[in-house]
């Protein structure tokens, strides 16, 4: 089993005033050559947004991106119109493609959204721009794991242009939950959310992370109440 740890502690930070972000991967002026990508997994972001602010309109192209609000809401707007709000509970995939602009500011003027913002190298490269957004039922992550995002274009989730899976989890203390390659050739990469959990041999605070690749499972123990983003992608060089 090959296995790297991200401690919450060790991530790049960068605080603007009206943004902090925490980077797992290298991103912006944070650059560090052993975090590069997990596989196909290239960016995920952990950001606070003071109220009335945000991101103002900037391109992308040939990214798969998944916004996960964690609490508030952000506001969505691109260049085909599209004008939404991202809740608690809700997941937003946005496929670039051949390109899009768009603009992501707290909903509120005065409370913070929290947000997780993911990017994954796409399986076909120029495909045409899309996006998609669905409300999940926390009720249905309790003590078990909810697929919310797949590669498949059915089953009442999202879908997206890689052969990756995104999938939470709330799980109770002492809880004991065993995990498995998706497909030949995959990783998967445990990001905790909250609480504290022991993942095969190595103990896991809040928003400690581990990736896991050439495995066959990867046992877990939730020591504290504990929620969980599993992220599962296929290990590219």
């Amino acid at each position: 089993m090959n296995k790297i740890i991200h401690r919450a502690a060790d991530r790049g930070f960068a605080d603007h005033g009206w943004l902090k972000s925490h980077h797992t991967f290298s991103f912006a002026n944070y650059y560090n050559p052993e975090s590069i990508h997990f596989g196909a997994l290239r960016v995920l972001n952990d950001d606070q947004v003071k109220g009335g602010m945000g991101f103002g309109a900037h391109p992308h192209d040939n990214m798969e991106i998944v916004s996960i609000v964690l609490d508030g809401a952000l506001a969505h707007k691109d260049n085909t119109g599209r004008d939404k709000i991202i809740n608690k509970n809700d997941v937003q995939i946005m496929s670039a493609g051949t390109g899009i602009v768009h603009s992501e500011f707290n909903a509120s003027k005065t409370e913070e959204v929290k947000f997780l913002q993911i990017w994954v190298f796409p399986k076909y490269r120029n495909v045409q721009p899309r996006y998609d957004q669905q409300t999940f039922d926390p009720a249905q992550r309790y003590n078990k794991w909810q697929v919310v995002v797949s590669p498949e274009q059915s089953g009442g989730k999202l879908w997206l242009n890689q052969d990756a899976w995104f999938s939470l989890g709330n799980f109770d203390a002492g809880e004991k939950i065993t995990i498995t390659p998706k497909q030949q050739g995959q990783g998967s990469y445990l990001f905790l959310i909250s609480g504290e959990a022991k993942v095969g041999d190595e103990i896991l605070h809040e928003r400690d992370a581990i990736g896991v690749s050439e495995y066959e499972q990867l046992d877990i123990e939730v020591n504290k109440a504990a929620e969980f983003l599993l992220i599962d992608v296929p290990m590219l060089q």
